[in-house]
């Protein structure tokens, strides 16, 4: 079972494309059984170039249904079947950077009628939609439109299905939707991530965490474990289907949230940690540590009392960190273990923060 899908994006920077139009018919070889169309607001503006290209404005979709009320129907429509798409890869990515925004992990195999049509109608001077369409008969009606690229798409596979008597061509063209090239999904996956301080969370199929890291800088961190080419290491990027993050901004932070998360999650591919306690004391019993926040207007916040690591914050009020009752009700709590205090202490031997406030 096959699903044409045809989507129209408001342009812009890679992988921060929104969806203006999708339009999507199930079709069992023989006759389209299913079919959803309908405009999407992005929630977000559309390229001026995009707006010439397929007529779709702000104006048209300001009234559309959001990307998550469509979700659950394209979820249904496209249950257990192959999706196909001309230049199936621009669509595929498309659908699954919107999922992956709702914390959805959207898989399916593809089969790309580009490639397709290259191996069974060899020699075109084109292969765009279009031209492909004139140069062997296919009418196309509402052109850079998502219904009337799709119908055309669902004309040219029907062409392309009866050329390919055998099926093995098309067999051998259908991508599987979970083992597809290793290194274009690790780079869809870094593209997404931020050169900031922070912890990133590495999901499996379930979403359930798999790996946790920290760092300076979260892409380069994640782009070391993928070069990783360790029989762990491939074994963990083959289950890996998406990356989450958290910005922290100060380092120190990032620490102390890392070390709470493996507490919290025991990620099956981190090492269990051999930690040696030194047991020293804060060279004050009461503190409040200011550094770096997660932009230029905040701070993050922590707190120690009486010899205690008790949590952070993050805040850009001055006011918050100097009243203490504030304070207290904005910290993270943490369950305070002998590990968090020695990683404060060892981190202010080396590093300084911006503030300490003693009291």
């Amino acid at each position: 079972m096959y699903v044409i899908i045809d989507i129209e994006t408001t342009g812009g920077k890679y992988n921060e494309e929104g969806i203006t139009e999708i339009a999507i018919h199930k079709f069992d070889g023989n006759d389209v059984i299913d079919s959803f169309i309908s405009l999407v607001n992005p929630e977000k503006e559309i390229q001026p170039f995009v707006v010439n290209l397929t007529g779709i404005n702000n104006k048209m979709l300001r009234n559309a249904p959001k990307f998550h009320e469509v979700a659950k129907r394209i979820i249904e429509i496209t249950n257990d079947c192959t999706l196909v798409a001309h230049n199936a890869s621009f669509d595929y990515r498309i659908l699954r950077s919107e999922f992956r925004r709702l914390g959805y992990p959207f898989e399916m195999p593809t089969l790309c009628t580009v490639e397709l049509s290259k191996k069974l109608i060899p020699d075109l001077e084109s292969y765009s939609l279009g031209k492909l369409c004139r140069t062997i008969g296919i009418p196309v009606t509402d052109r850079h439109r998502a219904n009337g690229d799709a119908l055309a798409t669902v004309k040219l596979l029907e062409i392309l299905l009866q050329k390919d008597t055998e099926k093995t061509i098309i067999k051998s063209t259908i991508k599987s939707g979970n083992q597809r090239d290793l290194s274009k999904k690790l780079l869809t996956l870094l593209d997404e991530l931020p050169t900031k301080t922070g912890v990133f969370y590495f999901h499996r199929y379930s979403g359930d965490i798999m790996y946790i890291g920290q760092g300076k800088n979260i892409k380069k961190i994640v782009n070391q474990v993928f070069l990783r080419s360790s029989k762990k290491a491939r074994s963990l990027q083959k289950e890996l289907v998406s990356v989450t993050f958290d910005v922290t901004g100060s380092e120190l932070v990032a620490l102390l949230k890392y070390q709470e998360e493996l507490k919290t999650h025991k990620p099956k591919y981190n090492k269990a940690q051999k930690t040696k306690i030194q047991y020293t004391n804060f060279s004050n019993p009461n503190m409040i540590l200011i550094d770096k926040g997660r932009d230029l207007l905040e701070k993050s916040v922590i707190l120690i009392e009486e010899n205690c690591y008790k949590g952070y914050a993050f805040t850009n009020l001055g006011y918050q960190i100097s009243n203490l009752e504030i304070l207290k009700k904005l910290i993270t709590s943490s369950i305070t273990t002998d590990i968090q205090n020695d990683i404060i202490i060892k981190y202010l031997k080396h590093n300084s923060v911006e503030k300490i406030i003693r009291y």
